[in-house]
């Protein structure tokens, strides 16, 4: 019996561990895409400044994609979602 709680105990202990450290986890940009995406594919974006200055865009399948934001498509493509969200 003491074996049976113990690994119930052992169990129920890893899964919160597991499950609070994913949730501690913050995806940042490391490198830039250089491709230029579809403004309709996307759903949101986020600024980053470390370690590198960059603008990760979310598309409609959740892929999360970084690229530079002095480009003149990304401005444009986030003050579109900007109007997308104001309108909701």
């Amino acid at each position: 019996i003491l074996v049976i709680f113990w690994l119930g105990v052992f169990t129920v202990h890893t899964a919160k561990g597991s499950i609070g450290s994913q949730s501690m986890r913050k995806i940042r940009c490391v490198t830039l895409s250089t491709q230029h995406l579809n403004i309709r594919n996307l759903v949101g974006y986020e600024k980053q400044q470390v370690p590198l200055n960059a603008i990760m865009f979310i598309t409609t399948k959740g892929i999360r994609i970084c690229v530079s934001p002095d480009q003149k498509w990304v401005q444009t493509a986030m003050k579109k979602i900007d109007q997308k969200r104001t309108t909701k």
